[in-house]
């Protein structure tokens, strides 16, 4: 499990894992190893068998490459990256382990000409700074209707400049730091490339102190496709901007990254409601809002996002063997 959401991304395992009648063996996160530590202590308090739930630490290559050919283990389910998760999945591939991969992601969001700008800016704003935007669904592609892509601008630029930057535990703070320094010279080195081609910093764009990872919201406009922030997860609070024609046209730019695994959409047309939800190749697509999943829905991508889902009765069946019987004379 990775360190952003170390309780959560746990608990989606895990939950399907028991509800289904495994025991289940959790690698903790090497930057959040005491999350995971504390959630199955409160297993054990509770009473539960021992082995039912298990915790271990230590370098993933080595436990991965320990663990899943061992015999004892039936299924894996990985949340990461996509190519840790397609070297994970040919391992367990090669001994006929069933997986789950939730990979990474580069969630487009498209805002169409009719679109309510107003609820775009407030419902695409909520999902992008969220977590400092270190979310594998974080929209970072915003393709906005050139008829409406200055008044978003303008707007959206307003919102981010309402967060309050500070530590997540202080009262009123509405975007914390990255997670280490690694990550602020990852934002930076973005915000540097698509500055040299040609795009423009609306807001932010720089580290923010000398104490702590924090980064300020960023906002580019008028970001070129060739822009590494328009092709590769930059993970954190960068929103990338680029106007289009047509639905489209933006739709042909939704689906031309190999990820797959969210996307927002803003219209007030059912028909072009209908058209995003068939045509944007995504696991999961919200349209005139921000994420809201949730247990019931499926969680998961498609592409080189991973396939399987952690949610819903997918989410079940992926740790359930189906079985035909056919019986006669008793």
């Amino acid at each position: 499990t990775p360190w952003n959401f170390p309780i959560n991304q746990i608990v989606r395992k895990l939950g399907a894992a028991l509800a289904t009648g495994c025991s289940f063996l959790c690698k903790a996160p090497e930057e959040t190893p005491a999350s995971p530590a504390a959630l199955l202590q409160c297993f054990v308090d509770a009473g539960i068998p021992p082995g039912v739930v298990g915790l271990v630490f230590g370098d993933p290559a080595e436990i991965s490459g320990y663990l899943i050919p061992h015999p004892v283990i039936r299924k894996v389910t990985f949340t990461g990256s996509t190519p840790v998760g397609k070297q994970l999945a040919a391992l367990a591939g090669a001994h006929m382990k069933r997986v789950t991969m939730e990979l990474g992601g580069h969630a487009p969001v498209i805002v169409a000409e009719d679109a309510d700008v107003a609820l775009a800016v407030k419902a695409a704003g909520a999902a992008k700074f969220r977590n400092a935007g270190q979310v594998c669904i974080s929209p970072t592609r915003f393709l906005v209707h050139n008829a409406i892509k200055e008044e978003f601008t303008r707007a959206f630029v307003k919102h981010a400049e309402g967060l309050k930057l500070g530590d997540g535990l202080v009262e009123g703070t509405t975007l914390g730091p990255l997670a280490n320094a690694r990550r602020v010279a990852a934002i930076s080195k973005v915000v540097e490339d698509a500055q040299a081609k040609g795009a423009t910093v609306a807001l932010g764009g720089k580290r923010v102190g000398e104490t702590g990872n924090f980064f300020a919201p960023t906002i580019l406009a008028d970001v070129p496709l060739e822009a590494s922030v328009f092709n590769d997860e930059p993970f954190g609070p960068v929103a990338a901007i680029r106007g289009v024609d047509s639905l489209e046209e933006a739709i042909l730019e939704a689906n031309r990254l190999p990820y797959g695994l969210a996307g927002y959409a803003f219209t007030r047309s059912i028909k072009n409601a209908h058209l995003l939800m068939n045509r944007v190749e995504v696991g999961m697509l919200w349209i005139n809002q921000p994420a809201t999943p949730s247990a019931e829905l499926p969680f998961g991508g498609i592409k080189d996002s991973g396939y399987g889902s952690e949610g819903g009765p997918e989410a079940l069946e992926a740790y359930l063997n189906t079985k035909a019987v056919s019986m006669v004379g008793v």
